[in-house]
C-alpha cells in the first residue's frame, strides 16, 4: 500500500470519528464534552481561575444537544468595599466559594425543579447542553485584580478570568452550534451581557439570545466611581470591538453596555427580566446610598432607554418583589399580561421572531401569584425564595390601598 493511500484512510478515518459541531478535544488535560445523555460532569480548569479566598475553581456542563448550548452564568451577590467585603460571610453579600457537584445537582433535583437548568420537559431548553459558570468572586463576573479591604483581607476578584476559562472549554469542545442562549440571575445577569458579545464575536454563524433576570444595573454615581475599579472591570470591556465602549467605565451606564453590544452585534437578541419591586435590587441599590423609592422608575426608565436606540432589545416585568425567576420552579408558570414566562425565554431563543416587551401596569404590578403562594404557605414549609417577598407591599407608595 503506498503511502498516498495511507495518508487518505487516515485522514478518512479521522472524519468519520468527528461528530458534526463537536472540534476535536485539544490536549490540555480538561475533560471532553460529555455525551448527549442529561449528565452534569466537573472540570476544574486550574490555571489562573481561583475563588475569591484562594480557593479552586470549578463549572459544570450538562451533556445535550451538541447544536443549542446554553452558557449560564450563576448569580451570588457582590462585595466592594471594606463593608461590604468584611460582612460577606456573615451577611450573605457574596458567594465566597463554589459549591461540589454532588451539592449543585442536589439543588436542580430539589428547590430549583423545574427552573430553566432542569430536564423537565416542560422546559423548553431540557435537552440542550448547559456550561453553567458559578460565581464567586464578587464582581459580577467582571473582574480581573486581587484588591485588598481592610480588615476583610484580600480578594480574589477573578470573576472574568474564572469565566473566560469556562468559555474556552466551551469554544474547543462546541465548534459550531446553530444557537446559544446566554443566560443569567443576578450577578449573573452582568456577567452574561458582557461575556455575550465575547460569545458572539467567537460563535460568528450562531443564533445567539441574552436572558438577562433580575440584572437591570441600577447604581450610583459613587458605586459606578469609586469601586467598579476595585474589580478592574474597565480592563475586560470588549472595547476592541465593540466601538462604543472605548471610554472609561466611569462613564458608561448598563444601558450603554446593552445599547454598544446590541449595536455591534444586531442579529443578536438581548432581553431583560425583572419584577417591578425586587427587592434584591432595591436592596444593593441602597447600600450603594441610592433611595429605595426611586428604583422602580430607574428600572423602568432604562429599559425604555435601550428599546429606543436599538430594536433587538425586549423586557418582561411581572409585578411583585421576587428576585430572579429562571432558575426557579415558577419560570414554568408565571405569567404577566397573560404572557408566559417560558414561552417568552422560548421564543427569545428559538423564534421566527423576537418576543414583544410584556411588562405589568398600574395594580398588576403590585400583584404577584408567586408571593401570594408564599403567603399562603405555612412557614415551615415556604421555599427559600420566599425571603424576597418579605414585607411586600410593604411601603411602596404604588400599592397602597386607597
Amino acid at each position: 500500500m503506498t503511502q498516498r493511500l495511507l495518508v487518505l484512510l487516515a485522514l478518512a478515518t479521522m472524519m468519520l470519528g468527528c461528530e458534526p459541531g463537536v472540534p476535536e478535544v485539544p490536549d490540555d488535560g480538561l475533560p471532553p464534552a460529555p455525551p448527549d445523555d442529561g449528565n452534569w460532569i466537573e472540570v476544574v480548569p486550574g490555571g489562573d481561575t481561583i475563588c475569591s479566598r484562594g480557593t479552586p475553581y470549578r463549572f459544570f456542563v450538562r451533556g445535550g444537544r451538541s447544536d443549542r448550548v446554553m452558557i449560564d452564568f450563576q448569580g451570588g451577590g457582590a462585595c466592594w468595599s471594606d463593608i461590604t467585603c468584611g460582612f460577606a460571610g456573615a451577611a450573605g453579600l457574596f458567594s465566597e466559594d463554589v459549591s461540589s457537584l454532588d451539592q449543585f445537582v442536589a439543588a436542580i433535583d430539589g428547590p430549583l425543579a423545574g427552573g430553566i437548568l432542569s430536564d423537565d420537559p416542560n422546559n423548553p431548553f431540557h435537552d440542550w447542553t448547559i456550561i453553567h459558570v458559578p460565581y464567586c468572586t464578587g464582581d459580577v463576573h467582571w473582574g480581573d485584580a486581587r484588591t485588598s479591604y481592610g480588615e476583610a483581607g484580600s480578594i480574589e476578584h477573578r470573576g472574568f478570568v474564572n469565566a473566560s476559562a469556562a468559555l474556552n472549554w466551551t469554544y474547543s469542545r462546541y465548534a459550531a452550534p446553530d444557537n446559544v442562549f446566554v443566560s443569567g440571575c443576578s450577578a449573573g445577569a452582568y456577567g452574561a451581557i458582557l461575556h455575550s458579545a465575547y460569545i458572539a464575536q467567537h460563535y460568528e454563524s450562531a443564533d445567539i439570545s441574552v436572558f438577562a433576570d433580575s440584572g437591570a444595573g441600577i447604581i450610583t454615581d459613587t458605586f459606578l466611581n469609586d469601586s467598579l475599579p476595585n474589580w478592574n472591570a474597565e480592563a475586560n470591556l470588549p472595547s476592541a470591538f465593540v466601538p462604543g465602549l472605548d471610554r472609561p467605565i466611569s462613564e458608561l451606564q448598563l444601558t450603554d453596555v446593552y445599547i454598544e453590544i446590541g449595536r455591534t452585534f444586531p442579529n443578536m437578541r438581548l432581553a431583560q427580566t425583572q419584577t417591578q419591586f425586587d427587592q434584591d435590587q432595591v436592596f444593593f441599590f441602597s447600600a450603594m446610598g441610592g433611595l429605595p423609592q426611586d428604583w422602580p422608575t430607574m428600572m423602568r426608565s432604562r429599559i425604555e432607554d435601550i428599546r429606543s436606540e436599538i430594536p433587538n432589545f425586549t423586557a418582561y416585568v411581572p409585578g411583585g418583589s421576587m428576585h430572579c425567576a429562571a432558575i426557579y420552579p415558577f419560570f414554568l408558570t408565571r405569567e404577566v399580561e397573560g404572557v408566559a414566562l417560558r414561552d417568552f425565554a422560548e421564543e427569545l431563543a428559538l423564534g421566527a421572531t423576537m418576543p414583544a416587551p410584556a411588562m405589568c401596569e398600574g395594580v398588576g404590578c403590585c400583584e404577584d401569584a408567586v408571593c401570594a403562594a408564599c403567603a399562603a404557605a405555612a412557614e415551615p414549609d415556604r421555599p427559600g425564595y420566599c425571603q424576597f417577598c418579605m414585607n411586600f407591599p410593604g411601603s411602596w407608595a404604588e400599592c397602597a390601598t386607597p
